[in-house]
């Protein structure tokens, strides 16, 4: 059992280092980074909805205001104008266009030149009210090498500063197909979000709250509609339903939501839905105020994550067997309570990896688990089928422990002791190997009737046997068992076994046995050390019974039944005649024996009623 241990826990160290070996390269070669990042939007699910800033406003360009205004999209720049001198009014801290006005407008007629500029109506009715306000930010989509981009189809420095407004990089990273991140700056050109940042906070965002990254997480507060929308034409046109204050103070930001202008996006919060880019940039903006709170977690933790949970189920299972995948399911749970705790704290710790790791670890355990326990059951369902019927072995190994002992219980049983009548003078005149060639045929006829009968061989001493009826396998009718057994023993089997012996001319009468039964209750279980195992049965019907079996030396009875097998019988055996009470070593009552004809060449004397 030692040896069996040793291996069994080599082979779960060799799991848990090759578990951990195959999830630390497949994280460092990034494998399954898209399955990472859509635990991330799982983690956002769980996290739920946050309360968005009330500052933080959308007016967005949805199908009302596309049935409402006249007008075809994109909308002409001065309807654009009208609602900027709109928020203007009506207090507005920022107001961010996540619109883009590259090309100069169509226009026949100059009206205005700004900042040497010439202009269309429509653009110059743009300028003015972009200069009116003095807190614009635009958005742009194409940057050139130093950071410059077009407005009203001039390259920028120029037209914007001469504006009092400034242009932000409104392109996002898309992991896959879902916009997870916003890139720092592009060509020189600060993100959208910072730049509306800075404009309402009027200081400059440090690059240090991306951590040395290109890119950061948008920390959305939610799905689409989180944050709240205002209809465009509503503002447009004064809706009384809108506040006479409600823009006061507030960052707005502009833009199309309506889904057929296709501005929308599927993001980490949005699920089957879509979130429109105005409001992605709002949630942006957002992240940018905190700080980019979600950061990713330095990479030797997850290192150190994948380690732990790729040993915890193999090592576990050493001292724990089967118990050690529980601790290793237990462990999983732990780490993905920790890991959504860590995100709602702003951290993002790896899970496909760590989690895998673990998986390949109690896959790993189980298969070892499997192996060695079958092994090892199979070994001792063998060695168990040579003491307890074959149909009722597999019940017995159901009961055995981790170690596959029987584990001590008490029953109501049956318990038999035999022995071959003058047999150590005969073997006295045999050589050794006919002695033990002899023995083997007279304990295998023997033990097959006990078998036959559902008994368990408990122990052979000499040409002795000792067995039990009714353990470890629960039996009521134990005592019809033992008694059938008996008969067996005693008549066809006896018989053959002396026929046997004449044949060989071993032996010219042939032997007489004597056996005792006794039922009561049984202690039984294995016995011995790690290195030797024995089931027995002990206790005073066993003792009982073995001082049965001997009383019969020296009498015409080969078998004597105990009036408590008698008493126990399911079916009365009408042969079973009454011998007398005996007084028994050990025993202060005297106790009333019966036996069978078959096995008494004394006639009956009476029933024993």
């Amino acid at each position: 059992m030692r040896k069996r241990n040793l291996l069994r826990s080599a082979l779960m160290a060799s799991v848990a280092v090759l578990s951990v070996v195959v999830a630390l390269v497949l994280y460092a070669t990034d494998t399954f980074h898209g399955l990472e990042l859509d635990t991330v939007d799982a983690r956002f699910g769980v996290r739920g909805s946050e309360k968005a800033p009330d500052d933080l406003v959308v007016v967005g360009v949805d199908d009302k205001t596309l049935k409402a205004l006249n007008v075809k999209w994109p909308y002409p720049r001065r309807v654009h104008a009208q609602l900027i001198d709109r928020l203007s009014a009506a207090g507005a801290k920022v107001i961010a266009f996540d619109i883009v006005f590259a090309e100069r407008d169509v226009g026949r007629k100059v009206l205005c030149d700004f900042a040497g500029v010439a202009l269309t109506p429509d653009d110059c009715a743009l300028a003015e009210s972009t200069a009116n306000a003095g807190n614009l930010v635009y958005s742009a989509t194409e940057v050139g090498d130093k950071g410059n981009v077009k407005f009203v189809g001039e390259e920028d420095p120029g037209v914007l500063p001469a504006l009092e407004a400034r242009a932000g990089y409104t392109g996002v990273s898309s992991d896959r197909v879902v916009q997870r991140r916003f890139p720092r700056q592009f060509s020189g050109l600060e993100a959208f979000a910072i730049a509306a940042h800075e404009r309402e906070s009027g200081k400059q965002v440090s690059a240090s709250i991306f951590h040395g990254e290109d890119s950061a997480y948008i920390d959305y507060y939610g799905g689409p509609g989180s944050i709240r929308q205002l209809s465009y034409v509503d503002v447009l046109r004064g809706s009384k339903d809108i506040p006479k204050d409600f823009f006061k103070g507030k960052t707005v930001v502009v833009g199309a939501t309506d889904a057929t202008i296709k501005d929308v996006f599927f993001t980490s919060t949005s699920g089957d839905e879509l979130m429109s880019g105005p409001e992605l940039q709002a949630h942006a903006i957002g992240t940018v105020r905190r700080g980019n709170p979600l950061q990713e977690i330095d990479g030797g933790w997850n290192a150190l994550f994948i380690v732990l949970l790729g040993v915890v189920a193999p090592l576990a299972s050493i001292p724990l067997r089967m118990f050690g995948l529980i601790v290793g399911a237990v462990a999983g749970v732990a780490y993905l309570v920790f890991a959504q705790l860590m995100f709602n704290g702003g951290t993002i710790v790896a899970l496909i990896h760590p989690l895998g790791a673990l998986l390949l670890g109690l896959l790993g355990a189980v298969i070892v688990q499997y192996f060695t326990e079958t092994r090892e059951r199979r070994r001792t369902r063998q060695i168990f089928s040579r003491f307890v019927p074959e149909n009722v072995v597999d019940q017995v190994l159901e009961r055995t422990d981790d170690d596959l002992r029987l584990g001590g219980v008490e029953r109501e049983g049956t318990v038999m002791f035999s022995d071959l009548r003058g047999f150590t003078s005969f073997a006295e005149s045999l050589p050794v190997t006919r002695v033990i060639e002899v023995l083997n045929r007279y304990l295998g006829e023997m033990s097959e009737a006990i078998l036959n009968h559902g008994g368990t061989l408990v122990a052979y001493m000499g040409d002795g046997i000792m067995a039990v009826f009714g353990a470890p396998i629960e039996q009521p009718d134990h005592a019809d068992r033992a008694l059938a057994a008996a008969r067996e023993m005693l008549g066809p089997r006896l018989a053959t076994f002396n026929r046997y012996l004449v044949d060989q001319g071993l032996h010219d009468e042939g032997f007489r046995m004597g056996v005792g039964l006794n039922s009561g209750p049984v202690m039984s279980g294995n016995v011995g050390s790690e290195r030797r195992l024995e089931y027995t049965a002990i206790g005073d019907t066993t003792n009982t019974a073995a001082r049965l079996e001997g009383m019969t030396k020296g009498t015409p009875h080969m078998l004597f039944v105990a009036e408590s097998t008698r008493d126990t019988l399911t079916q009365p055996v009408d042969e079973l005649f009454f011998v007398d009470e005996f007084e028994v070593r050990g025993r202060e009552a005297k106790i009333r024996l019966w036996s069978l004809p078959e096995a008494s060449d004394a006639a009956p004397v009476g029933s024993g009623a």
